[in-house]
This record gives C-alpha cells, structure tokens and sequence, in this order.
C-alpha cells in the first residue's frame, strides 16, 4: 500500500495501516525536497503504484488528487474503530482510531472520520468529508460534500449540512446549514458565506 502525502496525518495514517497488519511501502509527495518520513521512502511520482491512500488532511486538496490519479484506492480503517456490519465505507476512506460508524450509516470517498468520532444510523456522509475528532453526528444526519465538521461538535438528529461547508469547532447544529459557509456556536449561527 503506499499513501499519498508525507506529513502528519500520513504518520496517523501508517499507524491505522499496521493496526490492520498491512504494510506502507512508500509515500507519494509533490514536493522534492522530502525523501523520507518515519522510515519510509517518499517517492515523487504516483505512476504505477497502487493501492493508494490519499493522506492529506484538506478536503480540497485531496479531491484534487484523487480525480487526477488512475489507481485503485483502498481504505484504512484502525481496529480500535467499531463499524456496524450494515454500514457502507467507499474507496479511500479512513477511520480513525476509537471512531464508531453505526448502523446503515454510508460514508462517501477520501472522507476521514476522525478520532473517537461517532457516526450514529442512517447518517449520509458525501465524499471528500471530514469529521473531525471526538464529533458526534446523531442519528440521521446528511453531510455534504467537501464540508468538515470541526472538532468535538454536535449535530442533532436528522439535521443537513450543505456541500464545502465549515462547522466550527465546539459547534452544536440544531437545524440545517446551507452549501458554501462557515458556521459556528451554540445553536450554530452562519458567519460567512463562501466564494465558491
């Protein structure tokens, strides 16, 4: 297996690999000047190599690379995280350690479920998500794609967030938030809307 991007969340990415007693054999970055990182070789060419993870952090980004690479994606999912069996995870997801995924939940593409995040039944998570560490989505809830919900979050039951939209950090979200915006607070209010 090799991942795609030698930085931080490539180093959390490793340790989810080997909890499932795979290997990473190399890592892809774009940038020359990095040849290596945690005992791997950093290779700058994705050409032939395959499966592949994409392990970059920006929801952005990591759309960008994932429509420019021909390869097959896998997924790496850590074996502390609990994924109900009527659950369905797409290609080049990654789940986080102690992250729970329940039942008839589907998560999308390149999404990361983050550390001890919990995805509870029948919520919709589109490609390119990211939910970040210790967020709970109660039941029901539709994520769009491209949004992160930041850290330690909350979003009652059966609420929808719009496409490449930010819910800050510490957010509680008690009624749908449109595409394209940053939200934020304690009934999550938006802040500002997005160019996109």
């Amino acid at each position: 297996m090799y991942l795609y991007g030698a930085s931080g969340h490539a180093k959390v990415i490793m340790d989810i690999v080997e909890s499932q007693g795979k290997i990473v054999e190399a890592l892809i970055d774009d940038n020359n000047s990095v040849n290596e990182l945690c005992n791997r070789p950093v290779v700058h060419s994705a050409e032939g190599l395959s499966p592949i993870i994409i392990s970059i952090g920006n929801n952005s980004i990591r759309k960008v690379v994932a429509q420019k690479l021909d390869c097959e994606f896998d997924t790496a999912i850590h074996s502390s995280a609990i994924i109900s069996p009527s659950a369905k995870i797409d290609e080049g997801t990654v789940i986080m350690q102690g992250a729970i995924v329940q039942a008839d939940a589907i998560v999308g593409k390149h999404c990361i479920i983050n550390t001890g995040a919990t995805v509870d039944h029948e919520c919709v998570i589109e490609d390119y998500v990211h939910i970040s560490p210790n967020t709970t989505l109660c039941g029901n809830v539709h994520v769009g794609e491209g949004s992160q919900i930041g850290a330690g979050s909350v979003i009652v039951p059966g609420v929808k967030i719009g496409k490449w939209s930010l819910i800050c950090a510490g957010s509680v979200v008690t009624k749908d938030i449109p595409d394209n915006c940053m939200a934020a607070g304690n009934r999550c209010k938006v802040l500002k809307t997005f160019n996109k």
